[in-house]
């Protein structure tokens, strides 16, 4: 669950919290490559790809939430990088390898609306997300521009196996 800097002095936060998820993304890596599901499983996934420039491999632990077909994770993390050109990736979702593809979502309407979807499907992911809110709930338009322009965005799976 890697998170990018936000302006606005969420840097140091950032940081921190990125030291913390590497160390605890090592235990959850080990749960969730059960082959079957578990409580984490449920909002949470690993997904496995291969790193562009370096050809190394990776599996990152990701929260996510559904919207129809396609699952939601909010993402700014230099892994993001390696999901474009629908490149496909493994998940392991709820005990199962799916096959899928991404789209990077980084419009601002979209990514307001995405992360409604989140905030419904999977709360705690809201958690990790250092976009200030408006006294009526909704997100502040500067600040989430701001973090847009920063590289945050809308990680958009399509599973190539409809019965994950």
């Amino acid at each position: 669950m890697a998170m990018t800097a936000f302006p606005d002095g969420a840097a140091a936060a950032g940081r921190r919290q990125a030291r913390i998820m590497r160390v605890v993304n090592v235990p959850m890596r080990a749960a969730l490559s059960l082959p079957f599901p578990t409580p984490l499983s449920a909002n949470l996934m690993l997904i496995s790809y291969t790193g562009v420039k370096s050809g190394k491999a990776y599996r990152q632990p990701v929260s996510y939430a559904r919207d129809g077909e396609t699952l939601l994770t909010p993402g700014g993390g230099n892994w993001t990088r390696n999901l474009g050109g629908h490149r496909e990736v493994r998940l392991r979702l709820r005990g199962r390898g799916v096959p899928a593809h991404a789209d990077l979502v980084s419009d601002q309407a979209e990514v307001e609306r995405l992360l409604g979807v989140i905030a419904v499907g999977n709360p705690r992911a809201m958690r990790y997300i250092p976009i200030p809110r408006r006294a009526d709930g909704r997100l502040e338009p500067d600040a989430l521009a701001a973090a847009i322009a920063h590289g945050f965005r809308i990680v958009r799976w399509h599973l190539h196996d409809q019965h994950a």
